[in-house]
């Protein structure tokens, strides 16, 4: 993994790291290819990456996948590139912060998957129930995480951002290009 200076460049890898409300690693993906860093967004694509879990159980992704964060919102995208078509798994949130070691934000349990065919699933509602209570989640902190669900929905209905064909077909073939680049 490349180390950087300041802010991670193009082309360069950077560590993805989640986080509980309690501050607990939830999980690492160790190389995540950088395509897109300002203040505002993070897009990234990852392929065949080693993830570790906060049990030390490893894992590799199974297929390219491209990751879209953005400051303003309290939830993350991950599209992942099937030959099948696109899947999206949508973390509701925390927006992200980027420092040496890593991107890192908090998890908060709820997620929104999105199947090629456009069918979509809340999943995890019953740990986010268990975990607001364990953890105490504030009221105002629920309410911007419910929030974030109907948001969400709205760019998946909208097709907007990571959720448009065009966006996937630019920045995966923008991937595509910088690793070629890279091999040679």
């Amino acid at each position: 993994m490349s180390q950087y200076s300041e802010r991670p460049k193009e082309g360069e890898y950077i560590a993805i790291k989640s986080y509980k409300h309690d501050g607990s690693l939830h999980r690492t993906w160790r190389e995540t290819m950088v395509l897109k860093n300002n203040e505002d967004e993070f897009i990234g694509c990852n392929d065949h990456t080693v993830v570790i879990e906060d049990d030390g159980r490893r894992w590799v992704t199974r297929e390219p996948a491209l990751v879209y964060f953005n400051k303003h919102t309290w939830f993350n995208v991950v599209a992942m590139i099937r030959d099948s078509g696109v899947s999206y798994y949508c973390n509701i949130a925390s927006p992200f912060v980027l420092d040496r070691e890593a991107l890192k934000y908090v998890d908060y349990d709820l997620d929104v998957k999105v199947f090629p065919n456009g069918e979509r699933r809340l999943l995890d509602m019953d740990e986010f129930e268990q975990f607001s209570k364990k953890w105490r989640y504030p009221q105002d902190t629920i309410k911007i995480l419910l929030d974030s669900v109907r948001e969400l929905t709205g760019w998946i209905d909208e097709k907007r951002g990571p959720f448009s064909v065009e966006f996937i077909n630019i920045w995966y073939k923008r991937y595509l290009n910088i690793a070629e680049r890279n091999t040679r």
